[in-house]
Parts: C-alpha cells; sequence; structure tokens
C-alpha cells in the first residue's frame, strides 16, 4: 500500500512540473514591429526584420535611429542627458523614451495598429 502512494504521488508532482516548465519555458512572441511616437502622434511604424537608419527630427530637437538584425537603438540625439542613446539596442520590451526630444519608441506585433507601416 505504501509503495502505491509514493507512486501516485510521484506521478502527481511528475505531471504539475510538467505542467508548469511548459508555461515557465516556451518562447514569447517575436515583437517585429515598432511604433515611434513624436509629441504623441503616430510619425513612423517600422518593421524590424529590415535593417535601416532614419532620422526623427521635430522642433524639439532630432534623433538618428537604427534598426539591425531585428533591433533598434537610438545611435545619437540633440538630448543633453543621451539617456534613450544609452539604453543600447532592444527588441522588445519597456518602450524607448526620449522625453526632452517628445519621442517614444513602442515595440508592438502587429503592424498597422495605429497606423501604415512607413
Amino acid at each position: 500500500m505504501k509503495t502505491k502512494f509514493w507512486l501516485i504521488i510521484f506521478g502527481v508532482v511528475l505531471v504539475v512540473c510538467a505542467v508548469a516548465s511548459f508555461f515557465l519555458f516556451r518562447p514569447k512572441e517575436q515583437v517585429t514591429y515598432a511604433e515611434i511616437y513624436s509629441d504623441n502622434q503616430l510619425v513612423k511604424t517600422v518593421d524590424l526584420r529590415e535593417s535601416q537608419t532614419f532620422t526623427i527630427e521635430s522642433e524639439w530637437g532630432s534623433n538618428v535611429i537604427t534598426i539591425s538584425q531585428g533591433e533598434l537603438a537610438v545611435l545619437t540625439a540633440s538630448c543633453p542627458d543621451k539617456l534613450c542613446v544609452h539604453q543600447g539596442f532592444c527588441k522588445n520590451g519597456a518602450d524607448i523614451v526620449c522625453l526632452p526630444n517628445r519621442l517614444v519608441i513602442r515595440f508592438v506585433d502587429k503592424a498597422g495598429i495605429d497606423g501604415a507601416v512607413g
């Protein structure tokens, strides 16, 4: 009787571990687009799969943005603190923000949520 009990307990623990590992270690969805806002206005939606470098200019300043190998970075900025530049290359997660230049880069998983790709 004791052996059956421990086999059942072991089986239940094994099933719980298998289910938990499925939820904990499954791959995250690949973010493939980024939306670039200047002063709360969508100015550009970019595909992270296409390497490119471009400049976003506004009355508050300019930011040079590059996309390479599915990651995006602010290369240079006219702001005094350069926090957006120091953030480095990102491919998902938290937004990249340049407060002095009023620039926000938001990673999204679908194109055209708020605007067209361009």
